[in-house]
């Protein structure tokens, strides 16, 4: 088949208690709607359908299935879409939460369910604005086992104040949440396990509920965030799972067959040219280019936070 085409993708909204306003633009809500919280955009994830060209309609895991070499690339074995990428807009506190690895979540779960090890990367922070990011050092197994599921969680988790700029690496295991103040964009493995360990109090309702023995189960209480602080370079982050690079500059790019490269617009727009084609983003805006695209060349006045599969 001819060479596939750039991908767009109509963005999914999740309506949680704790979003705001920031993300509107892009969610592009219907009129009676227009009042609702706006916590997540699930930018690309295997259920997104593309938006327009010859593929309109299907899903992303549809063409993944149909087209793995050419959407994964030659160094991956077919399978799901390793990656979901997010934006977040965190009006109130998110939960207190943790997330399986790979063998937890089999082992929990089932066959085919896969962990969670996300990175964060913030788009704007409020002065003091807060996040949590593992368990004080020093802190007993039995203090942490007694305290998941209640407030006595609290005064046990690392509190850190990120700024704009910061990027964090949640390892699976790690009990965290974001605080209010804090826009984020987020990589993460294909995963939606969360285990609530502590909602704030909120009713245990409209699904939030505790996941206390899974939480026990999974919590690792020598697993920590690492908050990285921008560096001179483009790399922000390489792990098992997935590599984040920000790019800013006008610049010709590859993705030489080997895998697919996600790009989120996070400032100003971008004009995307490959072999014929020709694609033009706005903040919050997602591309996929898939591996078999090779030669690409981003122009504009952008900034653009670039996944892909480790």
């Amino acid at each position: 088949m001819p060479q596939l085409p750039l991908l767009s993708f109509l963005p999914a909204v999740r309506h949680y208690v704790w979003g705001g306003r920031a993300l509107a633009e892009v969610a592009n809500l219907p009129p009676e709607q227009a009042d609702q919280p706006i916590a997540e955009i699930w930018a690309i994830y295997e259920q997104n359908t593309v938006r327009g060209g010859e593929f309109s309609g299907a899903t992303l895991a549809e063409l993944t299935q149909a087209y793995p070499r050419q959407i994964l690339g030659e160094d991956r074995p077919a399978g799901h879409f390793p990656l979901l990428i997010k934006l977040l807009d965190c009006a109130r506190w998110l939960s207190l939460q943790v997330h399986p690895n790979d063998a937890q979540a089999r082992a929990l779960e089932g066959e085919g369910f896969m962990g969670k090890t996300e990175a964060w990367h913030i788009l704007a922070a409020e002065p003091q604005a807060e996040l949590i990011a593992g368990i004080e050092p020093g802190t007993s197994p039995q203090a942490l086992r007694a305290a998941i599921g209640t407030e006595a969680i609290l005064p046990l988790v690392q509190r850190h104040f990120p700024q704009a700029g910061d990027t964090i690496y949640m390892p699976a295991g790690t009990i965290h949440a974001l605080g209010p103040g804090l826009l984020v964009y987020e990589v993460q493995q294909t995963s939606d396990l969360t285990y609530r360990v502590f909602d704030w109090n909120r009713p245990q309702s409209d699904g939030r509920v505790l996941h206390v023995e899974k939480s026990i189960a999974v919590t690792d209480p020598q697993a920590q965030g690492e908050i990285l602080r921008p560096g001179s370079g483009e790399e922000l982050l390489r792990s098992p799972y997935f590599d984040l690079s920000l790019l800013s500059t006008p610049q010709e790019r590859n993705t030489a067959g080997r895998g697919f490269h996600a790009l989120t617009v996070t400032r100003g727009e971008a004009q995307v040219y490959a072999a014929g084609q020709s694609v033009n983003l706005s903040r919050f805006q997602s591309l996929l280019v898939p591996a078999e695209t090779g030669a690409y060349r981003l122009e504009g006045d952008f900034s653009i936070l670039c996944a892909s599969a480790a």
